[in-house]
């Protein structure tokens, strides 16, 4: 087991210096997205002049604002359907490879006995015209039968020498 070159205080040392970055960049993040926030809302709805509007005109305004809210609530249940739909085909899909992975699984290959010129004539397809001899090149052994010799005895003669011990032991030796 390699000992770490680092000692464990200068260890510990950056490892707070690290969360003490973080912190900070996470802080600024927040910032960032809550600044956007205000940006986007006051680009979309500029700010209300009230003063020196009349009932109907603000009742008017109302209506307005209502039918702007009801535009709003539409656009936000139509995204949501969409989002939710997504997630539903994403966790199906998820759900499809696993079992497709378990279930898959490598077919024994069956051992076909098939000559060369089949073979080339498979791999090559209409080009292949010519039989070619592959045993052509292959050195000749010759097979040199070993002549077995058997003795005839007779039995009588060795019943003797076979017994006891020694006998015996002829008898596995040969």
């Amino acid at each position: 087991i390699q000992k770490s070159k680092i000692s464990s205080s200068r260890r510990l040392g950056l490892k707070i210096r690290l969360l003490t970055v973080a912190s900070q960049m996470l802080q600024e993040e927040r910032e960032q997205k809550k600044k956007e926030r205000e940006d986007c809302l006051e680009e979309r709805l500029p700010p209300l002049n009230l003063s020196g509007l009349s009932l109907q005109d603000l009742l008017d305004l109302c209506k307005d604002l209502h039918l702007k809210i009801d535009v709003v609530d539409e656009e936000w249940y139509d995204i949501n359907l969409k989002v939710s739909k997504n997630n539903k085909e994403v966790k199906n899909m998820n759900l499809k490879i696993i079992e497709i992975q378990s279930k898959f699984k490598k077919p024994t290959l069956k051992r076909v006995k098939i000559s060369a010129e089949d073979m080339l004539s498979i791999l090559l397809g209409s080009k292949h015209k010519e039989s070619i001899d592959f045993k052509a090149n292959l050195k000749t052994v010759k097979k040199e039968e070993e002549k077995v010799k058997l003795e005839v005895t007779d039995w009588r003669k060795n019943v003797e020498a076979m017994s006891g011990m020694e006998g015996r032991k002829k008898l596995f030796d040969t």
